[in-house]
Order: C-alpha cells, then sequence, then structure tokens
C-alpha cells in the first residue's frame, strides 16, 4: 500500500495498519491531533505476542525517554515556585560529584554537562539485570571523570536526568511519581500513565534477538531508569499533555521557553536540544519531539506548539523501526490544504491520461495552458509518441501535493510494465495542465 500523499485520517489509518503488519511489529498505538483536537486515535496488533488482546489507545506502553520532558517539567515548576533555580550549581544538593561546583541543574536536562552515560546500549546489559539505587548509580557515573568540560559539547546522558529527578524529590519533599502524578498527570486526565510499569492492561515490550521471532523482553531492574526514562503511558494520555503543552495549560510560559529553546555551547554551536526536547524545524514549523527506547519498547512523540499538532506512535517491539512512519504523519498532519486548488478532476487521473494521449501523439490541447501548449510543439510530441507508446500502459499514483503560485503542484509517480518514473504536475486554479515533466 502506498504511502498517504494528503492528510486523510482513513488512509493514514489503513497505511498505518498495514505497514505495522507489513513490518512484524507486535502492536503499536497511534494518536494525531489537529488544532488541538484529536482527529486519530487507533490501535494495532496485540499486547503480547501469542496472545490475543488488542492494543488501543489506552493500553499502557513504557515511553522511554520521552519521560525526560516530565523530569525538566518538574523542575522548572519548582524553579518558578523560588524552591530551586536552574542555574543552581550541581554541589548544592550533591557535593561530592565530579565538577559539581561548575555544572547547573539546566546544563543536566541539556546534555550539556558532561556527565558519562550510564545507558549508551541500546539493549538490556547484565548490570541492569540487578537492582540498583539511584543515589548508587549517580555516585558511580556522575562519580567518573567528565566527559568534556560542562557546556563545550552536546552528548546525550541518562545520567543527567537522574541526578535531577533525584533533586526535584530532595527539594520538593515529595517522591518523584506522586509529585508527576500531583502536578501534571491527575489535572489532565491522564488516568493510564504511571512511574513504572502498571499493575495491569499493559503492553509487553518484544526483542527479536538476530531476527528470531519476537519474544518477550529482558527489562531493566529497578533503579536503573528512574528520571530518565521511568514513565509507562498510554497513547491517548501522552497526546494529552502535548496539548497542554502547546497550549501552556499545566507550564509557565518561562517553563515551556526553557525547554523549548535549545542550548548553544561555549563554541556558539546550537545542540538542537532544550530541556527534556528535541526542537528542530519542519515544513516552517517549531517541533518539539523525543523519542525513547527501552527494553522492548520504542516512542515516538512530537508537538507543534503554534498549530497544536501533535503525533504519538508507541511500540511494543524494539527491533521494528517504525520512525519513518510518524515521521510521515506528522509532515502529513502540517500540511495545510487551504492554499490548494480544488480541482474536479484528481490529479493522478488528470496525468495519467495526458500520458495516453502523449503516446497517441494527439493532445486534447484545450486543457493544456498556452506555455505548455506551447513547448508540446507538433515536433516534439511526434518524436516521443513512440517511446512512450514502448514503456506501455501508465499507472499513475500521486506521492505529494502542494501549493505554488496560485496552482496545484503534484508529485506522481508513473509507473509503465518495465520502468517506473517520477513526475511534476502544475495546474491552474481552472484546471488547465500547466506543466509535466518527467524524471527517471
Amino acid at each position: 500500500m502506498p504511502a498517504p500523499a494528503a492528510f486523510d485520517p482513513a488512509v493514514i489509518d489503513a497505511w498505518v495498519g498495514a505497514e505495522v503488519a507489513r513490518r512484524g511489529a507486535v502492536g503499536a498505538a497511534l494518536v494525531v491531533v489537529r488544532g488541538g483536537q484529536t482527529v486519530l486515535a487507533r490501535g494495532y496488533g496485540v499486547r503480547r505476542a501469542g496472545e490475543v488482546r488488542a492494543v488501543d489507545v489506552d493500553t499502557p506502553f513504557a515511553i522511554g525517554s520521552v519521560s525526560k520532558q516530565f523530569a525538566c517539567a518538574a523542575a522548572l515548576t519548582l524553579a518558578d515556585e523560588g524552591k530551586l533555580s536552574m542555574s543552581d550549581r550541581v554541589a548544592k544538593y550533591y557535593p561530592a560529584l565530579t565538577g559539581a561546583a561548575d555544572i547547573e541543574l539546566a546544563d543536566l536536562g541539556g546534555h550539556v554537562a558532561g556527565y558519562r552515560d550510564y545507558y549508551p546500549l541500546d539493549y538490556v546489559d547484565r548490570r541492569m539485570l540487578a537492582p540498583v539505587a539511584p543515589d548508587a548509580l549517580i555516585a558511580q557515573y556522575a562519580g567518573l571523570p567528565l566527559d568534556f568540560p560542562p557546556r563545550t559539547r552536546y552528548s546525550y546522558s541518562n545520567t543527567g536526568f537522574v541526578l535531577l529527578a533525584r533533586i526535584v524529590e530532595r527539594t520538593s519533599g515529595a517522591a518523584y511519581g506522586a509529585l508527576l502524578a500531583e502536578r501534571f498527570w491527575r489535572p489532565l486526565g491522564m488516568t493510564h500513565t504511571t512511574l513504572g510499569r502498571p499493575a495491569a492492561d499493559a503492553a509487553t515490550g518484544h526483542e527479536a534477538f538476530l531476527l528470531e521471532d519476537p519474544a518477550p523482553a529482558a527489562v531493566e531492574s529497578d533503579g536503573w531508569l528512574f528520571g530518565a526514562a521511568d514513565i509507562w503511558a498510554s497513547a491517548r494520555d501522552l497526546a494529552r499533555w502535548d496539548v497542554a503543552l502547546a497550549e501552556g495549560s499545566v507550564l509557565s510560559e518561562a517553563a515551556r521557553r526553557a525547554m523549548a529553546t535549545p542550548r548553544v555551547t561555549a563554541g556558539g554551536r546550537s545542540t538542537g536540544y532544550g530541556c527534556g526536547l528535541g526542537a528542530r524545524q519542519l515544513a516552517g514549523e517549531a517541533v518539539l519531539s523525543h523519542t525513547g527506547w527501552v527494553g522492548g519498547f520504542v516512542a515516538y512523540n512530537a508537538v507543534v506548539p503554534r498549530t497544536r499538532t501533535a503525533v504519538v506512535l508507541l511500540v511494543n517491539d524494539q527491533h521494528v523501526d517504525l520512525g519513518d512512519l510518524h515521521d510521515r504523519v506528522l509532515r502529513l498532519a502540517l500540511d495545510d490544504p487551504s492554499g490548494i486548488p480544488a480541482l474536479a478532476t484528481p490529479a493522478a487521473e488528470a496525468a495519467r491520461a495526458l500520458v495516453l494521449q502523449l503516446q497517441r501523439g494527439q493532445i486534447d490541447r484545450a486543457a493544456l495552458g498556452e506555455d505548455l501548449d506551447a513547448y508540446f510543439d507538433a515536433r516534439r510530441v511526434a518524436a516521443a509518441a513512440p517511446k512512450l507508446r514502448a514503456l506501455g500502459e501508465p499507472r499513475v499514483t500521486l506521492v505529494s501535493r502542494a501549493e505554488r503560485g496560485g496552482m496545484e503542484i503534484t508529485h506522481l509517480s508513473i509507473a509503465f510494465p518495465k520502468r517506473t518514473v517520477s513526475a511534476t504536475m502544475f495546474r491552474d486554479a481552472g484546471g488547465k495542465i500547466r506543466q509535466l515533466l518527467m524524471q527517471p
């Protein structure tokens, strides 16, 4: 099934479902929000391989490092209340750690502190099979020599987030999970979100060792994910959080700005990462996003604050990469079709008709704009016709659709029996074809 070329929830639903099945993922959940309203919410596959319980949009998944934005949100909320400052030095809370007198809390949330990452691998290694106390983890890994002087480089480090979450606990006087529930999850109705695996109804994570069939994955023991990747949430709940983040309903403007503004290193290079969130531009929009991975699970989450658009995709199979699906759906959700001329004849149909005419060497010139009519002169058409006829019957698929100069601009794939070519077609508001160009 070809990827959708325009935003159509039913088509996207069918395509994602087909791709989840084709790629062999055990299960997945997708929620798409536009303008603050949910327009697509679907589960695919099952919660555990070999069982029949289907995934739905309220099924809790481990969201991995998507959890990091909650640690930053909690710290920044406490900063609003004057209980801590993001410019506080780590030494105020953990004076014995390496570089503690120089490293700020904001450096922890922006991955510029220089602390060694305790979890750089994409599988659960031997260390993680035994529980660890977060403070013991901090002492071991934040007690190592720094990988670089603070703020001189960006290097992803889970260690900094374990430390940040512990400082949140010590400053607030509340257990970390209780604080997140009180400040964020309960006010937003996130009833399927917990710190750690919920008691029931959750998805099971899967792994496939060296291309074997998916099997339940090894999981990290207690303490290893604290503050960095320890949250379970449903796709619907995570979308609620995204909308609240976009609308500013749970965080102050100062907190949102701190999370969304990329850090700049001492050398002047942007890191592309604020506090717990990546920040980038896509289709002219500022996008805040994060992926997540923990044993057996992959999570993709992105929100566009200006348009209140969000796409959440959660997967309970760590060896099936659906990142390209998430990216495609996000791009489609950002597409604004309002400026594209609404034409009665679908682009693929109009293009196929013209190709058939060119194969015959006889064109309905009333369907062409004046410039294209002149460009497709009798000599060129007569020379091209036998070459096009030799390719056989064309099958035309719409790839993408946009606007330029008041015209509909479409990118097309034209499949002949033995050859496929790309094409661009321009049509004006009256439906006249102003351009049809083919490329190998």
